[in-house]
Formats: structure tokens, C-alpha cells, sequence
């Protein structure tokens, strides 16, 4: 009798183990898939319009909870849903309420001159001409004359090769995934970035 009772015991510990095995791993797959639903997934960059803040190629973590609290803020890095089902990844230069426009490779945001840091360096390897065309929201789309509310102005920091609101018009803000800030990948270019 106390034979069988032990094999009975033997017989359901492993059945036990396993099972508690199948539960954590389900666990850690729904966690992990909450995490990257809600709070933070990775992207890659996708070509050079972004250089010479981020390389093609470059891994970076996307913050998702970021937008939930308060909305984008000018010269964010964003991510967003473009045309033809693709993610872009951007530099917020208009906000809700402004009035844009490009003089002589300034940026004027409501008549006033906004300095542009992180443009320094490819303004200075520049030989002849401007990174950045002379435009105004009106040459974008005649229809406005400032960034409605709900929408936002991108352009990427590759200013002559960038596929941005010049082009594809006004972002709206529930387009955005989120901020990113942080190259993860690889490993000799890991950085945050503004």
C-alpha cells in the first residue's frame, strides 16, 4: 500500500513541475508582451534622414508611456505612423498654435528666431547653399496658416534628404507611437540623444 502511494507521489511531481515550467513561461511572454505594447519597443532607423544625430541602422528604444501623461514637446525625437504603413522617425519642430517658416536656414517659430543645436555640425560641413530651404506653412499647404490642434510639424535633421511634413504634410499627435532618445545598438555608438 505505501508502494503504490509513493509511485502515485513520484507520478505527480513531475506533471507538477512542468506545469509550473508552462505557467512561468506564460508569464514572462504575457509580461514581455505588455511591456512592448504599452511601455517601450525597439526600432531601427531606416536611412539617413535623421544623420548626423542617428545613422542608418542605429537600434533605439521607443517610450510609449511618454505621450499617454503629456504631449509632445519641440524637438522631441519621434516615432509615428506614416504613409504607406511605415514608421517614421522625426524631430518635432511644430507645435500646436505656431506659425512656422525657414529664412535663410533659421527657423522661426511665431515670428520669433529658434536656435537649432543639434544642426550645428551639419551646417558646418555645408560648401554652398542651405541645409534647410527658405518655406512657411502656406508653402506646405496653403489651406493653413498654423498647426491646427492635434497635429504636429516633423522634419529630420537631414534636412536635404528627408522625407518628412515638408512632404507628407502635418503629423497627427494620436499618429505617434512615442519619444525615443536611447541607441542601444551597436554597441560603440550606445548613446542618448536630443
Amino acid at each position: 500500500m505505501v508502494e503504490k502511494e509513493q509511485q502515485t507521489v513520484k507520478q505527480e511531481k513531475p506533471k507538477n513541475e512542468l506545469w509550473e515550467w508552462i505557467k512561468a513561461i506564460l508569464i514572462a511572454v504575457a509580461i514581455a508582451a505588455l511591456v512592448k505594447y504599452f511601455l517601450f519597443t525597439p526600432i531601427v532607423v531606416d536611412g539617413e534622414s535623421m544623420m548626423p544625430t542617428l545613422e542608418d541602422r542605429d537600434r533605439m528604444i521607443v517610450n510609449k508611456i511618454g505621450y499617454t501623461i503629456g504631449g509632445p514637446e519641440r524637438f522631441d525625437i519621434v516615432v509615428f505612423h506614416a504613409p504607406q504603413n511605415k514608421n517614421y522617425i522625426k524631430r518635432v519642430i511644430g507645435l500646436p498654435g505656431d506659425t512656422l517658416e525657414y529664412h535663410e536656414d533659421q527657423l522661426y517659430i511665431n515670428g520669433e528666431k529658434i536656435e537649432e543645436p543639434y544642426l550645428a555640425q551639419y551646417k558646418s560641413e555645408i560648401n554652398e547653399g542651405t541645409l534647410t530651404e527658405d518655406f512657411t506653412l502656406q508653402d506646405v499647404d496653403p489651406r493653413i496658416k498654423e498647426i491646427p490642434e492635434g497635429y504636429i510639424f516633423v522634419m529630420g535633421d537631414n534636412r536635404r534628404f528627408s522625407q518628412d511634413s515638408r512632404h507628407i504634410g502635418l503629423i497627427k499627435q494620436d499618429e505617434v507611437i512615442g519619444t525615443t532618445s536611447f541607441v542601444f545598438w551597436p554597441i560603440p555608438s550606445i548613446r542618448t540623444v536630443k
